[in-house]
């Protein structure tokens, strides 16, 4: 399939949105109100007064609760992916953790280029880092699913650089969840739901109470919420290491069960001042899968495993979180925030149906060999925790006839990073952990070390370290006429390990005439290395050339990045440019448009796997006394730029009793890898980060993602259906260059209302049932079972799905 038919088609769909939503305004009622997301005020991007999404300066995304309740996903993940087109959420399979906490982008740049905010206050990162050939690889970003649906009143999407206002990560811009904090009634909600394939049968259950705390506006509101998914699998039969051919691989979603409980509330001390608080615990448990080992594999043993086997990866993700504020009214209107957030996430492993080959053909002293193993063991947790302080003040200041918004504030903020250790079994190289006993299998080959399928965290991998930093900032907005809004921002961090930087930002917004506004920005950014980056190694299998090599990550600063000459991680900065406009020509109707360039310079990646040169040399040199095939480190090896369009559309129609509400998202954007570079003699920029790894940056992503949906009410009755236009993406990490085409995806929920507050939905997503194309250039992986895609998936491949759902409040 051809790209020009798919941009032909998707302009088509627009333009039948765009001459829909014209037609329907023609015909609105007089009486008909304002629309949703002009009612509904936003904070984000701004620290002056609240404006509504449409006055704002930088484009920001509006998510209300409806949106939320008939969108049809339980992962807060999936659902952004399917309500906003410029967030990804790839699915991946066959990735270790990765499998349980996928990977969230902005604008198709890194998950830990993306801030994520919970009320206004920071959100700490994932402890996972991202190692396997998915998209982010070599990230540790926000895990977005520790966050329950059922607590979460809106979202706000600013699609900005924001790193002068909000601090480091938001180069590709910030995410802000509301919570919810009504009070006096109880919502209760439910859903079932399977796939056309009769497997991943999901169960959900939420419930939220709001309770009213004295007389003067307090509130507690709390959220109970479970989940349990079944697996699916939709791998074909191995015809190259198994005869007959079956299937030996797992490649979909794994079981999952998560369990969450989260808070917000606030308590008013006097009239002037409140202390607040709010937060959340979460408990997920998954079970994913490694590569199938094979009989004949020197990898298994045929006493134990006689047809092979396929090691099964459990993880145990904690996540808990609590903030708790102060705020105070102080005079000439101005206000005060100090307030300390406290977060950390845990991620536990834990192998099954595996074992250790050096523990089963160990030689004994007296002769013959151990002959044992255990077949599980816990292979290691990795945690991270975040201690962030703020103090901010804002207010307005009066310089002759203008009025000035002035906000000031401090932040110190911890992180810390730590690796525990497995079981010895899960990595020793025999009981002793000896390198001089040669220990090899009946084949003659040396025994691999280690529980297969995901090798544990050994005592030389493990860390417990961390840093901090400090920071100040200034924003100012004014508007010299009633039709010109301009601000600025600026920011000066300084961490401990790597020194300090300053950002800064200009926004200006230009409105002549009520129903057209024009709006830009131009800012600088900045990502420091993540405390994950700085400290993370472990040793794990990956396929190189279709064989199983044991890869080591190395840290930086240690021998092997300094036997190669990569120098310590440094910052990231980046310029972000935006230009828009805003219509509104009739009542009900609104459209966006912004273009925008976001150039990275020293982005942190995840390098190439580096493997020693055939015959010898130089890496071989370096490798060899490791005992590892290959390795692979973290560096400042890429500079990318990225280009975009985003174009929203809405029209809100109300006739005498129903309500139609069309709406369109077209997203475009291209990254491209503008430079490699490297600091080694023997490594150059194209070695250390190779052309599939510059392929999983500019095409392992969407380029073009489109959302064309209309909600329509009356009576009790509402239908809501939505289209996700996904274009193509493209992978060549583990086989020749494989190309998945564009698709669209249609969902469908019918709702209906016994009352204003309760309803009963049933919804169909992915309705025709679409999935990534046969896998053609795969060399072996077809063979293998890897019948679609693999780890750059923003569709998934689980096909069609269907679900009830019943929601009611007393």
């Amino acid at each position: 399939m051809t790209r020009a038919p798919q941009f032909k088609r998707t302009m088509l769909a627009s333009a039948i949105l765009l001459l829909a939503a014209q037609t329907a305004t023609a015909q609105t009622s007089t009486d008909s109100g304002a629309k949703a997301d002009e009612q509904t005020v936003v904070v984000l991007g701004s620290r002056s007064v609240a404006k509504t999404a449409l006055d704002t300066s930088s484009p920001v995304g509006l998510i209300g609760l409806k949106d939320l309740q008939t969108a049809g996903p339980l992962e807060l993940g999936k659902l952004l992916q399917t309500l906003d087109p410029s967030f990804n959420f790839s699915s991946t399979f066959i990735s270790d953790g990765t499998d349980s906490i996928r990977p969230a982008t902005l604008r198709s740049l890194g998950p830990d280029q993306v801030l994520v905010l919970i009320n206004g206050k920071r959100r700490h990162q994932q402890a996972l880092v991202n190692v396997q050939q998915t998209i982010g690889r070599g990230s540790a970003g926000t895990d977005i699913n520790a966050i329950p649906l059922g607590a979460i009143h809106h979202i706000e999407v600013l699609r900005d650089g924001a790193a002068a206002q909000y601090g480091s990560d938001a180069i590709a811009g910030v995410i802000n969840i509301v919570l919810k904090s009504n009070t006096g009634e109880t919502s209760l909600s439910g859903q079932l739901g399977t796939t056309s394939e009769g497997d991943g049968d999901l169960y959900s259950a939420s419930a939220n109470r709001g309770f009213a705390l004295g007389e003067n506006g307090g509130y507690i509101n709390l959220t109970l919420e479970g989940r349990k998914r079944g697996e699916t699998n939709r791998a074909g039969p191995d015809s190259l290491r198994v005869n007959p051919p079956r299937v030996t691989q797992h490649i979909g979603d794994s079981n999952t069960k998560d369990g969450y409980f989260w808070w917000n509330g606030a308590l008013p001390i006097d009239k002037e001042s409140e202390i607040y608080a709010f937060g959340g615990v979460s408990k997920r448990k998954s079970d994913s899968y490694g590569f199938f080992r094979s009989a004949g594999d020197d990898r298994t043993v045929p006493a134990v495993y006689p047809n092979g086997f396929l090691p099964a990866i459990s993880t145990d993700i904690k996540d808990a979180s609590f903030a708790f504020g102060y705020r105070r009214d102080l005079p000439r209107d101005w206000k005060a925030d100090i307030s300390i957030n406290y977060g950390q996430s845990e991620l536990a492993f834990h192998e099954s149906n595996s074992l250790n080959v050096s523990y089963w053909y160990e030689p004994k002293p007296g002769g013959g060999i151990y002959a044992d193993s255990p077949r599980e063991a816990d292979t290691g947790t990795l945690k991270f925790s975040q201690l962030t302080f703020n103090a901010d003040v804002k207010g307005p200041v009066k310089l002759g006839d203008t009025v000035v918004s002035l906000a000031t504030g401090f932040e110190y903020r911890q992180d810390n990073y730590q690796i525990i250790a497995g079981d010895p079994v899960s990595y020793q190289y025999g009981r002793t952990n000896n390198p001089a006993i040669a220990i090899t299998t009946p084949s003659g080959a040396t025994a691999a070390s280690g529980i297969q399928g995901f090798p544990g965290y050994t005592p030389g991998t493990a860390v417990d370290s961390g840093r901090h930093n400090i920071a100040l900032f200034l924003d100012a907005e004014t508007k010299p006429v009633d039709t010109l809004t301009l601000g600025g921002a600026v920011r000066y961090e300084k961490y401990s390990d790597f020194g300090s930087t300053v950002t800064g930002k200009l926004s200006g917004r230009f409105d002549p005439t009520k129903e057209v506004g024009f709006r830009a920005s131009l800012s600088t950014g900045f990502r420091a290395p993540s405390v994950q980056q700085e400290f993370y190694s472990s040793v794990s299998t990956n396929l190189n050339n279709g064989v199983l090599t044991e890869t080591l990550t190395a840290r930086q600063g240690s021998a092997v990045t300094q036997a190669f000459g990569i120098k310590p991680l440094k910052e990231e900065t980046s310029t972000n440019g935006s230009m828009g406009v805003v219509l509104r020509p009739v009542k009900n109707f609104s459209l966006t448009a912004d273009v925008y360039e976001i150039k990275i310079k020293d982005r942190i990646v995840f390098s190439s796997e580096i493997a020693p040169e055939a015959g010898g040399g130089p890496i071989a040199n370096i490798l060899k006394p490791l005992g590892v095939g290959q390795a692979q480190f973290f560096t400042n090896a890429v500079d990318t730029r990225t280009r975009g369009l985003d174009v929203v559309a809405e029209n809100t129609t109300k006739f005498d009793t129903s309500t139609l509400v069309l709406s369109g998202q077209l997203g475009f954007n291209k990254t491209e890898v503008t430079k490699r570079h490297s600091t080694s003699t023997v490594l150059s920029g194209e070695k250390l980060f190779d052309q599939s790894q510059v392929t999983l940056i500019e095409h392992g992503q969407p380029r073009k993602h489109h959302v064309v949906a209309a909600d329509y009410t009356t009576g009790p009755w509402n239908l809501n259906t939505r289209a996700n236009y996904y274009g193509p993406v493209e992978a060549s990490n583990f086989s020749p260059l494989q190309k998945w085409d564009a698709r669209w995806l249609v969902d469908a929920t019918v709702r209906y209302g016994f009352s204003k507050r309760t309803f009963l939905s049933a919804g169909v997503n992915n309705a025709f049932n679409q999935l990534p194309n046969l896998w053609a250039n795969g060399g072996d992986f077809p063979k293998l079972g890897f019948t679609r895609c693999w780890e750059t998936c923003p569709i998934g491949v689980n096909g069609r799905s269907f679900y009830v759902r019943a929601d009611t409040a007393f």
